[in-house]
């Protein structure tokens, strides 16, 4: 096995880039990855102040030394959230790294400043452990951020994290999660910048740099991490990427690309005020999930589409549908009664079994059978 850089003999290989890097190539690897990231998302800039949240474990640590790799002035963040030993000596590495590096840590402790751990918070909330120490390094990351006046608060996800996430959130369709599943979230009233920059790196890529660099890491999984779903995802994802090597980078940019804009769009148009920007309405035998600007139930369904991919799940027999602008409609797994659709630049109108409406500067006239008790409808519009 060679280094595809310098034909020396190599040390790792990285199967989705179908590709073997000896040790100093691979750090360049690495290092480049990040630096590309940065600069594709435009997450930090020379002169920001940076804040790394810092879990002792491999990839916080290496995502700061990637930083500092290339140049930025970045502090790290250990929260000590009295998991009994585990937060012990998950401390120990983070200080560690930060004493031989010469970086500046600051410590947050859950129990000595807050009075409470995860194990007793979790409890007293009712809530899984995972979430509540979710919730509680959140809240702490973003004060320490915004108090310390850091530009940038970093954390470690992976590309294995993000697509795990990602998974998991288009099996649920959670919209609004989706709508924020990005590598940049901007600072907002009380919330600083959040960037991810390795997400380009997977989980065995910041094991190997660790190593490979002599970063020591804590190996041990959070006791209190068992039966996360997320664990599961990653499993699920990991056998596809195995019989498909760069699977989950597909995924995962793929989804930034094609998708990711739409579900933006559509929270964006909510907080704005144009109704929910992704809405289920139930009203008159309807159903509907799709990006709009106006939603009106009052006579079926009357859809003010924005110029983008919009997707409708309809549930009826009967109810109508407008839409403006030139459109595309298909069906999927529809049986039943026939469906008549017209839609037109100037408007169009379609109902079960019968068509009404103004047909003029019709784009496409379909007909398609449909369902009385559901059917899939995509549209594919540029208005």
């Amino acid at each position: 096995m060679k280094c595809r850089v310098c034909r020396g003999p190599a040390v790792v290989d990285v199967r989705r880039a179908n590709a073997n890097f000896c040790t100093d190539h691979f750090v360049n690897f690495c290092t480049e990855q990040v630096r590309r990231t940065i600069a594709e998302f435009d997450m930090i800039a020379p002169d920001d102040r940076v804040l790394v949240a810092v879990s002792g474990g491999k990839d916080s640590l290496a995502v700061w030394d990637l930083l500092v790799r290339l140049g930025y002035r970045a502090d790290g963040l250990y929260i000590g959230l009295g998991i009994g030993d585990y937060s012990d000596t998950s401390a120990d590495h983070a200080r560690r790294f930060a004493a031989d590096r010469g970086q500046h840590l600051i410590e947050v402790d859950l129990p000595k400043d807050y009075g409470y751990d995860i194990p007793t918070g979790s409890r007293a909330a009712r809530r899984a452990p995972c979430s509540a120490c979710g919730t509680s390094k959140r809240h702490l990351f973003d004060a320490a951020a915004v108090e310390g006046g850091y530009d940038v608060l970093v954390t470690g996800h992976n590309l294995d994290d993000e697509a795990a996430v990602l998974f998991g959130n288009v099996l649920r369709w959670q919209n609004e999660y989706l709508a924020r599943q990005m590598p940049v979230l901007e600072a907002r009233n009380g919330f600083p910048k959040k960037v991810k920059p390795l997400v380009r790196l997977s989980e065995r890529d910041t094991a190997a740099f660790c190593i490979l660099t002599g970063i020591d890491y804590l190996v041990d999984e959070c006791p209190m991490s068992a039966g996360n779903k997320h664990l599961g995802y990653k499993d699920a994802l990991n056998q596809i990427e195995l019989t498909s090597p760069g699977s989950k980078s597909d995924f995962y940019f793929s989804f930034l690309r094609r998708a990711a804009g739409l579900f933006r769009d559509a929270a964006a148009g909510a907080a704005d005020g144009g109704g929910s920007g992704f809405a289920e309405l139930s009203g008159r035998g309807v159903t509907m999930l799709i990006n709009v600007l106006e939603l009106d139930v009052r006579a079926g369904l009357v859809v003010h589409c924005r110029p983008s991919f919009v997707l409708i799940r309809v549930h009826l027999h009967g109810a109508l549908i407008q839409a403006k602008g030139f459109l595309i409609l298909s069906f999927r797994k529809c049986v039943g009664s026939r469906l008549h659709c017209i839609f037109g630049g100037t408007g169009g109108v379609c109902s079960s079994n019968t068509t009404s409406g103004d047909a003029s500067g019709c784009a496409r006239r379909l007909e398609a059978p449909a369902s009385q008790c559901g059917a899939w409808l995509i549209i594919h519009g540029v208005l």
